[in-house]
């Protein structure tokens, strides 16, 4: 079991590493080719944030292990807002930016809501994965349309943060970069799957309990660094931007990999235990920043203390059902 765990660690440690490095020569490659920098913030460095669960879910699928795939999609929402959320609000209050009131926070919402709905049969198939991708797509050409019409037209939408900073790194160097980022995911994601396989079996649990918690946990340390340094640097729409982000994409292009690689049904308390928690967190984070942006409310330290208590009492109930 220690052996496990120590695999795990390292394998966590190899997926946050390998998605820096991936990113690192993907942004590299792409710049050498004429790719702008806009796109490449937008596609390949949003990618990256998300990489270590989807490829620990990826291989978790490919392994015929689906419930640890769900369970580390659902239980990595939980975490950054129960959590990565609840510690930012007590380290100092947030204010959301006023643009999340019309594409962020609408999106979370209906990639939450279609989500559940699909997933009331207890079953994720083919057509599930393929509609959430179709989603994701959606949702990806309205976000680069809008960021190309900003830059042709800065003066008719709201100023925002600037693009980010990528290094410059010759094609050569970018190339290596992308392949050992990409080897580096591949191996780390197979370790950690496998350690996590291995724990599930000695502590006698499925191993969507162990997705829902150590391969969350380890998975999501990435959003809980980015977002802490936001907020002690005082920017507080990257530490909320980041997690609606993340929570997003994790049902978007996480949970499609189960759905196309292991179809099946899957248990019923990931949907009326674990994704109930992660819906009705979801609609307290939407409701709060509505009350940052429209009624100057900040995101304060009760909320924080809301955020925490009930991610605690979530995993209070999930023990209490491990033991029954």
């Amino acid at each position: 079991m220690l052996i496990a765990l120590i695999i795990i660690i390292v394998g966590c440690i190899g997926l946050i590493w390998g998605a820096d490095k991936f990113v690192e020569g993907a942004s590299g490659v792409a710049k050498n080719l004429g790719v702008s920098p806009l796109l490449v913030g937008l596609t390949i460095v949003a990618f990256g944030t998300s990489a270590p669960e989807i490829f620990s879910s990826a291989v978790a699928a490919i392994e015929n292990k689906p419930a640890l795939a769900i369970g580390n999609s659902f239980g990595s929402n939980l975490f950054n807002v129960g959590m990565v959320l609840g510690i930012s609000a007590l380290i100092k209050p947030l204010h959301a930016p006023k643009t999340m009131l019309y594409k962020e926070i609408p999106a979370l919402l209906l990639v939450t809501i279609a989500t559940g709905l699909l997933l009331l049969d207890l079953h994720l198939g083919v057509l599930d994965a393929i509609l959430l991708l179709t989603i994701a797509a959606l949702l990806a050409y309205r976000l680069v349309k809008y960021e190309l019409n900003r830059k042709k037209y800065p003066q008719e939408t709201p100023k925002k943060s600037a693009e980010p900073k990528l290094k410059k790194v010759n094609f050569p160097k970018a190339t290596a970069y992308l392949i050992v980022g990409l080897l580096i995911l591949i191996v780390s994601a197979e370790a950690l799957v496998q350690a996590a396989s291995d724990i599930a079996e000695l502590l006698g649990v499925s191993t969507g309990i162990i997705g829902l918690t150590i391969v969350a946990l380890g998975t999501s340390l990435p959003e809980l660094a980015a977002s802490i340094t936001s907020v002690l640097k005082n920017q507080d729409e990257l530490a909320i931007g980041n997690i609606v982000g993340s929570n997003i994409l994790n049902l978007l292009t996480v949970l499609p990999f189960p759905g196309l690689l292991a179809p099946g049904p899957f248990s019923a308390s990931l949907l009326y235990r674990d994704f109930s928690v992660v819906a009705i967190l979801t609609i307290l984070l939407c409701f709060f920043c509505y009350q940052s942006i429209n009624r100057k409310i900040p995101i304060g330290r009760s909320s924080g203390i809301t955020f925490l208590l009930i991610y605690c009492g979530w995993f209070t109930v999930m023990l209490m059902d491990i033991r029954s």
